[in-house]
């Protein structure tokens, strides 16, 4: 039984991530007896560090991993438990006998991190309106301020206007001047608080906003971006009855791309892909990448023969490059896409759409590859 047996790596994981299995005689030596019986060893720094990198480096090899700071990063938060969420689906992945792969780590940790800007995100709105509420206090504030002065200033006015000798109530009436300025400059300071800190609560709400909203490996708007621009951009096409197309687009056989390359090069080929659809980006035409190796094109005002034009225009620019792994100046071969797309107003919902596009995504796959195809008609 070698070491990149699967019951091995398995039993292994499970260790690591406390599920079931009895140590071996060194960590309990180490960790101590339950009930007293042995005394714990103390642990030294570099002894904790350097089973640390050991637990990281037996992870990557058990499970046939490429060594990369992605890698590296996902396995340190798994063994040593600093993402415990990550933690517990990598746990569950194992216990179920499933393997754990780039792919699967990819799209785990994403989720991951989208789940987590969209808390930050939410805390940050909290903070927001708790500013705002705390602006509409100062300002409410001001406004009784000011009420008050005028209330008494005519009063002392009326008063003015009843007696001669008037020394008195002009007394008054700078006293009550006074206390109204002393008023007033507080609440221009709280004002000036509120609202220096509301726009600092701004940017850091949309910079949140746009971080949770890109994929980082390409830089392009992420899935989440995209359910929300095709939210928005589906009602507002139906409002003005303008046109509008989805594609999904495929990198044909990128498995074998990172089987024979390593999942580094297949980042880059994901990057290359990535650029060449977004030179057909512009205002009205959005790019993301849905997930794994497939991306999604959303194009608004254009009937579905031209939105096919452009996206197999795009398919065959990047089919007439010619590819080369720089660290190792091995040529990838023709890297090529297939597509699939729908005019997205002739079905009966949005999601009807995406579904008609994905179907025909799958058909232009089946038909050999490198290929893009337009969706059936909703009635056929």
């Amino acid at each position: 039984m070698t070491a990149h047996d699967p019951s091995i790596a398995r039993t292994g994981l499970m260790r690591w991530l406390g599920f079931g299995g009895k140590q071996d005689e060194r960590d309990e030596a180490l960790l101590g007896d339950p009930d007293g019986a042995v005394d714990a060893v103390p642990r030294r720094p570099a002894q904790d560090r350097f089973e640390r990198l050991s637990a990281i480096s037996t992870f990557l090899m058990d499970h046939d991993l490429p060594v990369c700071p992605f890698t590296l990063d996902a396995a340190h938060d798994i063994v040593t438990g600093a993402n415990p969420g990550l933690r517990a689906l990598v746990a569950v992945q194992v216990a179920e006998g499933r393997p754990v792969t780039m792919p699967w780590l990819e799209d785990v940790v994403q989720t991951e991190g989208l789940q987590n800007g969209a808390a930050e995100i939410h805390t940050l709105i909290l903070r927001l309106e708790t500013m705002v509420d705390e602006f509409a206090n100062t300002s409410s504030l001001a406004q009784t301020a000011t009420r008050d002065y005028n209330s008494a200033l005519e009063a002392h006015v009326d008063g003015l206007a009843a007696i001669d000798d008037g020394a008195d109530v002009i007394g008054q009436i700078t006293a009550l001047a006074r206390d109204m300025l002393t008023r007033t400059r507080e609440v221009a300071r709280e004002l000036t608080r509120s609202e220096r800190e509301t726009r600092t609560l701004q940017k850091q709400l949309a910079d949140a906003r746009a971080e949770a909203e890109i994929d980082h490996l390409t830089g392009l708007p992420n899935r989440r971006a995209f359910e929300t621009r095709y939210s928005q951009e589906y009602a507002a096409t139906r409002e003005s009855r303008e046109a509008l197309c989805v594609a999904f687009c495929d990198i044909d056989e990128f498995k074998r791309i990172n089987d024979k390359h390593g999942h580094e090069a297949g980042d880059r080929v994901l990057r290359a892909v990535a650029r060449s659809l977004a030179e057909i980006s512009d205002d009205k035409c959005h790019v993301a990448r849905h997930g794994g190796e497939e991306f999604v094109v959303l194009l608004r005002d254009k009937l579905i023969e031209d939105a096919y034009a452009l996206i197999d225009e795009a398919r065959a620019a990047l089919a007439s490059r010619r590819l080369v792994n720089r660290m190792t100046d091995v040529p990838f071969g023709r890297i090529t896409f297939s597509a699939g797309i729908a005019d997205v107003h002739a079905y009966a919902g949005p999601r009807e759409a995406l579904r008609a596009a994905d179907d025909a995504l799958l058909r232009a796959k089946e038909a050999g590859r490198n290929v893009v195809l337009k969706a059936d008609p909703p009635d056929s």
